[in-house]
């Protein structure tokens, strides 16, 4: 099974059985969900889920300069509002301090991710769709 089957099943026991909390481990994974109360800001540690970052091949290196927006929480990566939509931001798009990137999904609510920095986007890292962990690299902003 793998971890993002196994993080919607969890969040679907959590939900049918009304918990505030969950943690199991499954392996050598340890999966700990913290509901978090609507209106608290979505960047709270206790609201995210540590998921084991995958291992994958090499990522190209960032300049010196580029300012990483990375996921505040885990959740399914959408670059758009809707599947027929336009994407928020593409790869050598400039954004402002607060615009949206993109979307993330967790436990049905749609997190809208701003940028914290200006500036052009270099690199976006996951693919629609995909389930990304706390402190995930998402996108690259060189100023």
């Amino acid at each position: 099974m793998d971890e993002e089957q196994t993080l919607k099943d969890l969040l679907a026991i959590m939900h049918e059985n009304d918990l505030d909390e969950l943690k199991i481990k499954v392996g050598d994974a340890i999966f700990e969900l913290v509901r978090r109360e609507p209106g608290a800001p979505a960047a709270a540690p206790a609201a995210a889920a540590a998921v084991p970052a995958p291992a994958g091949p090499a990522a190209p290196s960032a300049s010196a300069n580029v300012k990483k927006v990375t996921a505040p929480l885990v959740g399914v990566f959408y670059r758009s509002a809707a599947p027929d939509a336009e994407a928020f931001v593409k790869e050598g798009d400039r954004v402002e301090t607060g615009q949206v990137l993109c979307i993330l999904e967790a436990m049905k609510l749609f997190n809208e991710i701003t940028s914290d920095y200006s500036g052009i986007v270099t690199r976006i890292i996951p693919e629609n769709g995909e389930l990304v962990s706390l402190g995930q690299e998402l996108f690259w902003i060189e100023p």
